[in-house]
């Protein structure tokens, strides 16, 4: 299975005293690449705004398996590993690729939507929640109910 991926450049500002980059980075890297892949879909700022709803995190977890040095380049993957059916409740998973090939770090995410006037947790409306399961799925995908 191919993976959707989205290139990255690393930044003098990212690199931390080890002179590899900064763990806050990842996590930066991971959720530029969830919007990326969002506006691809159509969710996009005026969308969230339209609806009243955004996305939030419970958990967010960091693996990190080898450095990424200063001035390289990477690649985030962004793929849907289980989401309920009314899309309400999901996990993503991100790969972080360096220009090498080698995975760098894995974030796993679990989320949902918030409505931004109740703030209380949501479900898309029907139609943008079929959008929104056409994101990329992980082979180990699962829809639970």
């Amino acid at each position: 299975m191919s993976k959707t991926t989205y290139p990255f450049s690393i930044l003098w500002s990212q690199i931390d005293a080890n002179q590899h980059l900064r763990h806050s980075a990842y996590a930066d890297f991971g959720a530029q690449a969830r919007v990326i892949a969002l506006e691809s879909i159509g969710f996009d700022m005026k969308v969230f705004h339209q609806l009243k709803i955004g996305p939030i995190l419970f958990r967010e977890e960091m693996i990190y398996l080898r450095e990424v040095t200063p001035n390289d380049t990477i690649q985030v993957s962004v793929e849907m590993v289980k989401c309920r059916k009314d899309g309400s409740r999901w996990s993503i998973k991100h790969e972080i690729f360096r220009s090498d090939g080698v995975k760098a770090a894995q974030i796993n995410v679990d989320g949902a939507w918030l409505d931004l006037t109740k703030r209380k947790l949501a479900a898309l409306p029907e139609d943008w929640g079929e959008k929104f399961l056409s994101l990329p799925k992980a082979e180990e995908f699962s829809i639970e109910e």
